[in-house]
């Protein structure tokens, strides 16, 4: 059952990091472009804002579908498809004149194609090939999502402010299609180990494997969608994460015109979304490794949201670029631990075989609450004046998400699996 060399599953945590960068990486970009698009056309930011929300909806209702297909067949077909479909919303976003378009292209069409590149497939198949490792396993491929905000967000800003937010666009679909149909065809092609006679982890024995899998859910292996959502779990990590998500979205949308109406340039401003994508980089990789050494996960969680929360009040009183990058930093390296410790806390809750299925349908209440983060910033901001509001509520948000996680009940193989 040993293969020689690398064991598979380092590759696609390899595939599943540059396929999650490119997809986060270039929509955490849209913040660049809000001001650039409300000077040009007229909109207001809860008009540029409410294509972003209709961009998460709409991947919410699609991950569904797609967690489905993963526990179904390879994920090679369904991220390529995914990058085709995001790549054109990209290019054809460059193009658009009226709001209705905007929402089609962007809402409507980026939010189908991003669900295909989605934390959903990338973390789910890796999920797949590791048990004992899970934890440092995803948080190794989630840290692409903070390595392409580093890499796209003040690059997408020097095109944006050289070239036109239009060009911005454009640059960013092309990179979608290449990087996203490249890597899934080279390093995204085998569903699971067992499928390629691997064991996870690269296990040499079967018995042991097979013990801690099949002891680590809480619930049978083979099951429709309806014993999970009879499960608190389910509808905790759900709500909660969704939660959570919501005031992420609202700073990552919302944080560079913040800094620019303190009176910070277009560059400095944007930079804040590669501070929160560098420390961002670290979390994601020390909440991973944290978690396989916790005897519950939940708690590596909810260490990353009071983090989150901290960083959010540091917000409150930025008056200078060092200020911005301090805060960004603290934000960004406690919104670390979303990416990762989700699928985590669901493998870990509910198993391996079923992950895609599971994930994908968590995915629906966290995208929508996701959804609701930029179109919830603009209005507070066309209605109060600015943001201070909408950070202090985030703050209130996060601090009843630590209490909801404080309150999950452990999974079945917690005691095996530490």
């Amino acid at each position: 059952m040993a293969r020689p060399g690398i064991f598979w599953g380092w590759f696609v945590v390899a595939g599943a990091f540059f396929v999650l960068g490119i997809n986060y990486g270039a929509r955490y970009c849209f913040g660049v472009f809000i001001i650039p698009m409300s000077q040009e056309y007229g909109w207001s930011r809860s008009v540029i804002s409410l294509a972003a929300s209709l961009n998460m909806f709409v991947y919410a209702v699609c991950a569904i579908f797609v967690g489905r297909l993963l526990d179904k067949m390879a994920p090679r077909w369904i991220i390529s498809i995914g990058a085709v479909v995001a790549a054109a919303s990209f290019i054809l976003t460059g193009f658009v004149k009226t709001p209705l378009q905007f929402y089609i292209v962007y809402g409507l069409l980026c939010g189908m194609g991003s669900a295909g590149l989605s934390v959903v497939v990338g973390n789910s198949s890796v999920g797949k090939w590791f048990i004992r490792k899970r934890g440092t396993a995803m948080g190794i491929s989630t840290m692409g999502i903070s390595f392409g905000t580093i890499m796209l967000t003040p690059l997408s800003g020097y095109i944006a402010k050289h070239f036109g937010w239009h060009a911005g666009f454009i640059f960013l679909g092309v990179a979608i299609l290449f990087i996203g149909v490249s890597v899934s065809q080279f390093l995204m092609g085998r569903a699971s180990p067992e499928a390629c006679g691997l064991l996870p982890d690269g296990e040499e024995v079967p018995e042991m494997v097979l013990r801690i899998d099949e002891e680590s859910a809480g619930i049978p292996k083979k099951i429709s969608a309806l014993p999970f959502l009879k499960d608190s779990r389910f509808w905790i990590l759900g709500i909660g994460f969704g939660l959570a998500i919501m005031t992420m979205m609202s700073v990552f949308m919302h944080v560079v015109a913040y800094a620019m109406d303190k009176g910070l340039d277009k560059i400095t401003a944007a930079s804040a979304l590669s501070a929160i994508g560098i420390a961002g980089l670290a979390g994601q990789f020390f909440y991973g490794w944290l978690s396989d050494r916790l005897r519950d996960v939940k708690h590596a969680a909810v260490l990353g949201i009071f983090v989150m929360a901290s960083g959010t009040l540091l917000l409150l009183y930025i008056d200078s670029a060092k200020g911005l990058y301090f805060s960004a930093i603290v934000y960004g390296f406690g919104y670390g631990s979303l990416a990762p410790m989700m699928p985590i806390m669901a493998a870990d809750r509910f198993g391996r075989d079923v992950l895609g299925s599971v994930y994908g349908m968590l995915t629906f209440f966290i995208g929508t609450g996701g959804s609701i983060g930029p179109i919830l910033g603009g209005v507070m901001f066309d209605a109060l004046g600015s943001y201070r509001s909408v950070w202090q509520f985030n703050i209130a948000v996060l601090a009843v998400v630590i209490t909801m996680l404080l309150m999950l009940k452990p999974g079945h193989g917690a005691k095996i699996r530490r």
